[in-house]
């Protein structure tokens, strides 16, 4: 090989060796967006994924932050609710860098940015807890406290660059030293409540009872009333009956009176001691004595 050659193909890997080591170019995947800096100021946020150009270092220098979702997991905090309750709540916030040049430029890396967010997650969480007591919490607003404290630490945190967009309690328990007590105290409480409860609910059915007995009482008597207006009238009628039968044949009349007489009055444990002329026993005598007597 040639002298000339030589130092060509010298020249060739002196340039690639010195290519390679000032590096004047970057790629970015697609869960990447990174921030220029040229001699320490910002000149460039890209956020497209593929192969960049860039000066050599240190006149432009690259600093790559994650786009995604991010995920920061607190440990148990304990906070008190509105009834002086303390509970040991464990909850976790979503965050995504929304405006790196901002990130850098407040925070500077991931780590520092998840000590900003639980500081702020954990100051608006303890202020709605505060709010709220326990057994709100437990039952049925979780889900607004969450949405409220979300809200208010996403503000805050657009402050260093990065969007906030959920913040959830994964579990919420009390203190063991205070488990007991607090147990008792929510017994002693709900039965206190169940007491008041039936107490009303018997009040109240006492109430309906006599409510009830009055009306049955002016029913019945409207009933009698009526039963006795119409018995009245049935006796009427009967009367009439019986007079007209009596206008038509007083002797039948009479002998009909005198038998239902002497069914009603002669039985086999029943002793009547009467004189020959009483006239019960005008017809029990023979139609001879009879028609002699008349």
């Amino acid at each position: 090989m040639s002298r000339k050659r030589l130092t060509q193909l010298t020249m060739v890997l002196i340039i690639i060796a010195v290519v390679v080591i000032i590096r004047p170019w970057y790629i970015l995947d697609e869960t990447e967006q990174a921030v220029i800096l040229q001699l320490g100021k910002p000149i460039a946020t890209i956020k497209e994924s593929g192969l960049h150009l860039k000066l050599p270092y240190p006149l432009q220098v690259v600093y790559k932050f994650d786009k995604r979702l991010l995920e920061y997991d607190s440990p148990p905090e304990e906070v008190i609710t509105e009834d002086k309750k303390t509970l040991l709540i464990d909850y976790y916030a979503r965050w995504k860098i929304v405006d790196p040049l901002l990130f850098l430029q407040t925070v500077v890396s991931e780590a520092r940015a998840m000590v900003r967010i639980d500081d702020i997650a954990y100051s608006e969480l303890r202020t709605e807890v505060g709010k709220v007591e326990l057994m709100d919490i437990v039952a049925t607003e979780r889900g607004q406290i969450m949405e409220r404290v979300t809200a208010k630490t996403n503000l805050k945190a657009q402050d260093f660059g990065v969007e906030v967009v959920d913040v959830r309690i994964k579990r919420a328990d009390l203190p063991s030293q205070n488990e007991e007590a607090v147990f008792q105290r929510m017994q002693t409480e709900r039965e206190q409540q169940a007491k008041q409860y039936r107490s009303e609910g018997e009040e109240e059915a006492t109430k309906v009872q006599a409510a009830a007995d009055r009306e049955k009482a002016l029913i019945l008597a409207e009933a009698r009333r009526e039963a006795q207006i119409i018995r009245g009238e049935g006796e009427a009628e009967a009367l009439k009956i019986y007079a007209e039968a009596y206008n038509q044949d007083p002797e039948f009349f009479a002998f009909l009176r005198t038998m239902e007489m002497y069914e009603k009055s002669f039985t086999e444990k029943d002793t009547l001691i009467l004189t020959p002329e009483s006239e019960i026993l005008n017809y029990l005598k023979s139609p001879r004595q009879s028609a002699t007597r008349d």
